[in-house]
């Protein structure tokens, strides 16, 4: 039986789609449909509810070392109120999953992880902690919302103080208030938009809701679904675990070497990424050359032989043309390397492109 959010109510009375994912129920678009709402994130403001992820707080004198433990980043010379990407390995080197560190304090530590995932990812945690370390699971107490889009400082801006308000990328404000309601404001979002992501208790998430939604009105905010939330992360090259990261596949092979300090002592899966070796398969982005739409699980073809698998794939709405993300055979990595992909018997031209197939110009 599939949990509601918070939110649940306002959904349907904002007249979502609702259907089921990740054990909740959550609108996949409103009655602006999915392109309206993907193309409001990338010029003016959209608004998410993403209370189905996962929330564990890490606390103790070893929390540090616990998290580079479990993690491929390097925590070691975070910053308090910095945020940082990892990924987190089984013993084989495939991705457990990916999530974001936040730090609070030198033995504070909260971490967000996806929903599909969080039963999973806690009990990993758990096996795994450091003697010193406490790690609990906090996601049924908070609500989230995510703010994203070119407006979303100047509605945030609306609401709180300007001390409240994260001011670089990969920040956090553990302390915010708005409106009398206790806040995390962090400036990060799954959709290679500027944006904030708000945390608070599930009882002031539709107070929040309300508050964003009368403030952002005057700035084009609209209320997005899960399927703006995937064309957007797909249009900025941002993975999606089930889709480019599994069990199986490495966080090397899924193009995500930024988040794995292998110069760092040790961490669960490094000697297995180790005796590996250089990845054999390799993430990238293909752009449809040829007439038709490319999704995830179809096979890539080149020299008269399969070399790989699609992760992902769509009409992205700002780029305007059909794109994917694939993992294929290292040796056809180069840029413009013509390839086809097989869908539904039939074999569409693509060409091998940056997997980012969209990046904001960076103003602030």
């Amino acid at each position: 039986m599939e949990l509601k959010t918070p939110l649940y109510d306002i959904h349907v009375a904002e007249g979502g789609k609702i259907v089921p994912f990740a054990g909740y129920l959550l609108p996949v678009q409103y009655g602006a449909g999915v392109i309206k709402e993907h193309m409001a994130v990338r010029e003016k403001c959209g608004m998410f509810d993403v209370s189905h992820m996962g929330e564990v707080m890490f606390t103790g004198e070893t929390a540090l070392a616990t998290l580079n433990h479990l993690m491929t980043n390097d925590f070691s010379d975070m910053p308090i109120g910095k945020v940082r990407y990892s990924v987190m390995c089984n013993e084989n080197g495939g991705c457990v999953d990916d999530l974001i560190v936040y730090k609070f304090d030198e033995q504070e530590y909260f971490v967000v992880v996806n929903a599909a995932n969080k039963d999973k990812d806690y009990a990993h945690m758990m096996k795994n902690l450091l003697p010193g370390t406490k790690a609990e699971d906090i996601s049924d107490t908070l609500a989230e919302i995510a703010l994203q889009g070119p407006k979303a400082p100047e509605i945030l801006a609306e609401l709180t103080e300007e001390k409240n308000i994260p001011k670089g990328y990969y920040t956090v404000v553990k302390d915010a208030v708005i409106d009398g309601m206790d806040c995390i404001i962090s400036r990060t979002g799954y959709t290679g938009e500027l944006g904030y992501e708000i945390f608070t208790k599930n009882e002031n998430a539709e107070k929040l809701w309300k508050l964003l939604r009368t403030a952002g009105e005057k700035y084009g905010l609209i209320p997005c679904g899960l399927g703006a939330r995937d064309t957007l992360r797909l249009e900025a090259g941002m993975p999606l675990y089930g889709h480019e990261m599994s069990e199986t596949i490495s966080p090397l092979e899924a193009s995500l070497n930024f988040g794995v300090k292998m110069n760092k002592e040790e961490f669960i899966g490094k000697e297995a990424l180790i005796e590996r070796g250089e990845p054999k398969i390799i993430r990238v982005g293909l752009e449809v050359t040829g007439r038709g739409i490319v999704r995830e699980h179809q096979d890539v073809y080149a020299d008269g032989k399969k070399i790989g698998t699609t992760t992902s794939g769509t009409h992205c709405p700002y780029i305007g043309k059909p794109v994917a993300m694939a993992i294929i055979e290292v040796d056809y990595q180069e840029l413009g390397t013509e390839v086809e992909v097989e869908v539904r018997g039939r074999r569409i031209p693509c060409k091998v492109v940056p997997y980012v197939f969209y990046k904001r110009a960076k103003k602030a």
